[in-house]
């Protein structure tokens, strides 16, 4: 069954008020310092994903969502990957700008569009904070929204190229052809968290050549971060 009717395309531009939550709850004293990121958004393609990065050990990434409109079958995609040291350090650098997430996030803007509700969470031994926001006026929380979304699309991009590769190898060049569309963009992010089926579909002779070739370049871009 085909899925590739996944949209990587989601922005942070939005509506909806959006809610504190949970904001001076304590947290275990012997916990790993964790930020979670949560997207809820059911006209887009996953409808839901969770990302949380520590800062130890691998980041962890699990989806939902119907494979079409038409269709009430699901696709559940969980996936841990190794995150760069650079892209880790943001993440908590940005968190401590935005006050650890233990104040309202949402800018209660009217008359901007829903682009799904969005959820920040952050933990460790001794604070914890959590918001919902549509859109944030807040500059290191747009900057984190930005940076969890451009990783989601990455990361859908490597779920439905392992199975575009496995059971419709044509398939592979247009997915490949968007995906270079928006690395060029800017909109992808952790290209190497991907990088062993790249690998595989740019070693692969069963796979068209254009298609091989778009591979290796999305290993260069990854290779020239």
């Amino acid at each position: 069954m085909s899925r590739r009717l996944f949209g990587a395309r989601v922005f942070f531009v939005s509506t909806l008020p959006a809610f504190l939550l949970g904001a001076a709850q304590v947290a275990p004293s012997n916990q790993v310092p964790a930020v979670t990121f949560v997207m809820d958004f059911p006209e887009s393609r996953p409808e839901h994903y969770l990302i949380r990065v520590r800062t130890e050990g691998p980041a962890h990434y699990e989806s939902s969502g119907r494979l079409s409109n038409d269709s009430d079958l699901s696709d559940n995609f969980t996936f841990d990957f190794t995150i760069s040291n650079e892209t880790r350090s943001k993440v908590f650098s940005l968190a401590a700008k935005a006050g650890y997430f233990q104040r309202d996030l949402d800018a209660h803007r009217k008359n901007l569009a829903f682009t799904g509700k969005k959820t920040l969470r952050y933990a460790d031994g001794a604070r914890s904070g959590e918001s919902g926001y549509n859109y944030s006026a807040n500059p290191a929380v747009q900057e984190l929204t930005a940076l969890f979304q451009g990783l989601s699309a990455t990361l859908e991009f490597g779920h439905r190229l392992d199975y575009d590769h496995r059971y419709q190898k044509l398939a592979l060049d247009e997915e490949l052809k968007l995906m270079q569309e928006m690395a060029k963009e800017n909109l992808l992010a952790e290209i190497k968290a991907i990088q062993p089926i790249l690998e595989q579909i740019a070693a692969d002779p069963s796979v068209i050549n254009v298609a091989r070739a778009r591979a290796e370049r999305l290993l260069a871009v990854h290779a020239a971060q």
